[in-house]
């Protein structure tokens, strides 16, 4: 991210946290969110990466039909839980495209999981300066903390690099992805965070571009990539419990996304959906991001509503509003 330009958002979202609504109407008085293309509502777009979406037609079922940066035809989960007059805006570090994996992540020209901490640190000096140390403290004890990561290290890391699925097993992988995620958890402890939501895995295996570039032609989701994403799934929800003994007053909460969006996937009609099997966007098989989803796509479909996905990794706003009910049910543990 270039440095003035994250100046800038670092001082704006402070302004909002300070000057949005009452004290007494808030549920938490700021919202930071971390992590990869599942909550990047524009950061990528001031990167030099292929992994960005501000053009058409993502962002085309908003009310001005505008692109965002965001890697949906809409709203992410996120902007559906971390909205309305009951909270507060906070910051947005998370970057298309990373992960816990920094080398990926640099591969990609995406903003690594370390580099996003140290903005979150950058927030911090801002925040201060413009409320005080005593109410900035309190902002960023009181805040919550959200993370996503783990979908590219595996998908656009560790299945198509040779070499590291070689000298890995994913079980092998798992356990540094989820070695890196407990380290990040107690910077962000140390930092000052007591509430902290992540997402688990989805089904991996149940992906378009998954299905289409691992399935073999086969029907159904991949099950060996879906039983990877379990295992880690495991590791990460025992590390969370294991964090939570070791650090004083942290509430950590692991986001299960794997089941209500495999529920989406296997029984699409209960929904109200009537295509699961691919995304929205052009063939919505391979297009996983960027420019193979773009104006001139062929197939994109009219009505993003009846998807799963819009393209062939994210889901569409739709099927977002139903990951974002079973969000706001776990995560009330951190209020």
């Amino acid at each position: 991210m270039n440095t003035n330009i994250s100046k800038v958002l670092v001082l704006f979202s402070a302004f909002a946290i300070l000057s949005c609504g009452n004290a007494q109407e808030t549920l938490v008085p700021a919202v930071i969110t971390f992590g990869d293309s599942a909550v990047d509502v524009g950061n990528n777009d001031y990167l030099p990466t292929l992994f960005k979406c501000n053009f058409p037609p993502y962002g085309r079922d908003f009310v001005n039909h505008q692109p965002t940066g965001r890697f949906c035809n809409g709203k992410l989960a996120t902007d559906i839980t971390a909205s309305g007059k009951n909270l507060l805006i906070g910051a947005n570090f998370a970057s298309g495209a990373s992960g816990y994996d920094d080398k990926a992540a640099i591969l990609s020209q995406a903003i690594p999981l370390s580099q996003q901490l140290s903005y979150y640190k950058e927030y911090k000096t801002k925040l201060a300066k413009v409320a005080g140390s005593k109410k900035a403290a309190s902002i960023v004890k009181d805040a919550l903390y959200l993370l996503s990561a783990g979908n590219s290290d595996f998908l656009q890391n560790y299945y198509v690099n040779p070499i590291l699925n070689k000298v890995y097993t994913p079980d092998q992988y798992s356990s540094i992805l989820v070695g890196v995620f407990s380290n990040f958890i107690k910077d962000l402890y140390g930092l000052g965070a007591r509430k902290i939501g992540v997402t688990s895995l989805p089904p991996l295996g149940c992906l378009p571009a998954a299905r289409t570039l691992f399935g073999f032609l086969q029907k159904g989701c991949v099950s060996r990539i879906n039983n990877d994403a379990q295992g880690f799934n495991k590791k990460i929800n025992s590390a969370a419990v294991n964090l939570q003994k070791q650090l004083p007053g942290l509430r950590l909460v692991i986001f299960d996304i794997y089941k209500p969006l495999y529920d989406l996937v296997q029984s699409p009609s209960k929904f109200g959906f009537v295509e699961a099997g691919k995304g929205c966007c052009g063939t919505g098989t391979v297009e996983t991001t960027s420019f193979l989803c773009n104006p001139h796509s062929p197939g994109t479909c009219r009505n993003a509503t009846q998807y799963v996905f819009w393209d062939s990794v994210h889901p569409s706003e739709a099927a977002n509003q139903v990951l974002a009910d079973a969000l706001i049910f776990q995560g009330l543990a951190l209020l």
